[in-house]
């Protein structure tokens, strides 16, 4: 049985397909268009998901799409009449584009798949999943349990914005939920609007600026915004926000209450903005940890998964994994909407169809998931790259597994900047070693300049390592296995470094250039990193490229950042990691067994590339 899973219409659309269970081919429709976060149909992530499959569209049996239409219009509708008549500029400007078409999405949907396949012939095959099922079923039928508690948080689906539930063999069954317009999505979304952040692309940059401040308005936060019990349920007080009825995320009352008007982007940062990061991201903690606590209780289990995009907030991820009530845990590694199509498919597949999982009674090693690594979408076979590169001007010298593999580990020694464009492209945010940017974790000064000349981005902004998963304690105080990057833990206290009373009193950004450890450019100013654990079975030329590296320099970790710059989508083919390595600081690039050098090629090819992309 064939399944394809569409998100779309939001943000981050993207296709998947399943077949009998097993995940076939999945893709975000932005690495296509190099749109980011495009919220357009999937037709480029389609046709990707069927090729890999080698069929058309008649040979799928269900089309599924991640939520609702209807009932995310009437949540609408209700919005508006319980804020009438404020809100009307929002509201009408909201009905233009339904009335239009999103009232008619089946229609729209099937337009849109014959626009794919000509000879598509839609008959009760597209079927439709709540959102926050298709979260459900996207964290708990992926992992490697055969039951566990399932978690799904974010800004809201058609009415849902919390669900808890448990999922035992192919069963799932979601038993409270936390209805719009009270969300921690839209909580943290405004607070990322309010520090001058996009919403629902700069939520991890408040992540990433929180350590640096101190969380003096938490308590304002839990006494006025909301109104947090010790179960973890919640309610916003709504006089505060502005989302339900306006086009921003915050009112005048928000601001008074915490001390100005937002700041606008790309205004300087202060003091102040990081202490509010640092407070949103406390008060989001402590929700997850009560959410989860109840949770586990209840369900009498010690195995937990996690999806939507709160899920994606690594900090949290880590103190629900310390706080102990959690033994094991498993985050969908795509968990924001383009995880959507998958869990909709997945759903369709166990849940309306009735398939058995292939999960074993009490099976937990989280390697052992239905994941693959998440090396889900296109890749491209050696002749094709290099017909590629020719076809782009590049200069390239064709090497061996081993040739390749020893002479990147020599550049990244010495110091240089590697693009590395390997294997099957990841599914979701993160990067994990198909289409990243790697560098020496040793070196003092590596964060700054990949921040600043490669990334064009804010300096604050950490990056993550990629370590060896057999090596974890030798470096981190992480137990287990974290392969999605979606666990921030801190470094062992054996590789810190002591502070000078001088660098203890700093405050804010003085605190980024304070080498904090033996590998100062993944550590963080709180002496955390986010983690990805790199695993021979799921990347075995990542993992032998790090070995390498081990044995160069005793360091079984590299700095590891997604290929792209700031604003543009990963890289999805080896033309647009050419662009990208043309016009930026990277000096090496290793495509396939392709090995380029910046100082060898044409220097006409060079772009001006920091202002390509709009900022994120």
């Amino acid at each position: 049985m064939r399944i394809l899973g569409i998100s779309a219409y939001y943000h981050d659309s993207a296709a998947v397909l399943v077949k009998d269970g097993v995940i076939i081919g999945a893709a975000q429709e932005e690495r296509f268009t190099r749109k980011k976060h495009d919220p357009g149909f999937p037709k480029n992530a389609i046709r990707y998901c069927l090729a890999q499959e080698g069929v058309a569209l008649s040979n799928i049996d269900h089309v599924v799409f991640y939520d609702k239409p209807f009932l995310k219009f009437e949540r609408l509708l209700e919005t508006y009449l319980a804020f009438a008549p404020r809100g009307f500029t929002s509201f009408r400007q909201a009905m233009l584009v339904w009335i239009k078409e999103k009232l008619f999405q089946k229609k729209m949907l099937i337009d849109a798949l014959i626009d794919v396949d000509p000879n598509y012939s839609a008959g009760d095959q597209i079927l439709f999943t709540e959102h926050h099922q298709s979260h459900a079923a996207s964290a708990f039928y992926p992992s490697p349990f055969d039951q566990a508690a399932v978690l799904t948080l974010d800004g809201v689906g058609e009415w849902t914005t919390t669900s808890a539930g448990f999922g035992h063999g192919n069963a799932l069954q979601i038993s409270r939920e936390i209805h719009f317009p009270h969300s921690l999505g839209l909580l943290y979304s405004a607070l990322t609007y309010y520090t001058g952040f996009r919403v629902n692309s700069g939520e991890y940059k408040v992540m990433g600026l929180a350590p640096y401040g101190e969380p003096k308005y938490a308590q304002l936060i839990l006494d006025n915004l909301i109104d947090l019990k010790p179960d973890g349920s919640f309610r916003l007080d709504l006089s505060y926000f502005n989302y339900c009825i306006g086009l921003t995320m915050t009112n005048d009352k928000f601001h008074k209450l915490l001390g100005g008007p937002p700041r606008q982007p790309e205004e300087l940062l202060t003091q102040r903005h990081m202490d509010l990061a640092a407070s949103i991201q406390v008060v989001i903690e402590e929700a997850v940890l009560r959410l989860s606590r109840s949770l586990m209780a209840e369900n009498g289990t010690k195995n937990l998964c996690l999806a939507g995009g709160v899920a994606l907030n690594c900090v949290a991820n880590g103190k629900i994994l310390r706080d102990g009530h959690v033994k094991n845990l498993w985050i969908q590694p795509a968990a924001g909407d383009a995880g959507g199509a998958l869990g909709a498919a997945l759903a369709v597949y166990y849940w309306h169809c009735q398939k058995p999982r292939p999960v074993k009674e009490g099976e937990v090693k989280t390697t052992s998931d239905h994941m693959r690594g998440a090396y889900l979408g296109p890749e491209f076979s050696q002749d094709d790259i290099e017909a590629r590169l020719t076809e782009c001007g590049a200069k390239f010298s064709v090497l061996s597994e081993d040739e390749l593999i020893n002479q990147c580990s020599k550049d990244l020694v010495a110091g240089r900047a590697l693009g590395w464009f390997q294997g099957r492209m990841e599914f979701g945010p993160r990067a994990l070693g198909g289409r990243s940017i790697l560098g020496d974790p040793r070196s003092a000064d590596m964060q700054s300049v990949l921040n600043l000349k490669v990334k064009f981005r804010e300096s604050f902004r950490p990056f993550a390592p990629s370590i060896l998963a057999e090596d974890i304690a030798d470096w981190f105080e992480l137990k287990g296995a974290s392969p999605y990057m979606l666990l921030v833990d801190g470094v062992i206290p054996s590789r810190r470094l002591k502070m000078t009373p001088e660098q203890e009193a700093l405050f804010g950004i003085d605190k980024l250039n304070v080498a904090r450890s033996d590998i100062p450019a993944v550590t963080h100013v709180d002496y955390s990193a986010r983690i990805q654990t790199v695993h021979k079975e799921t990347n075995p030329k990542y993992h032998a490229l790090i070995t390498k590296f081990k044995e160069s320099t005793g360091c079984s970790l590299l700095v590891n950042t997604s290929f792209n710059v700031r604003g543009e989508p990963i890289v999805g083919s080896p033309q647009d990691a050419f662009r990208c390595f043309m016009g930026t600081g990277i000096e090496t690039l290793a495509i396939g067994n392709c090995l380029l050098r910046k100082e060898e090629q044409d220097p006409a090819l060079m772009e001006d590339y920091k202002d390509k992309f709009t900022l994120d």
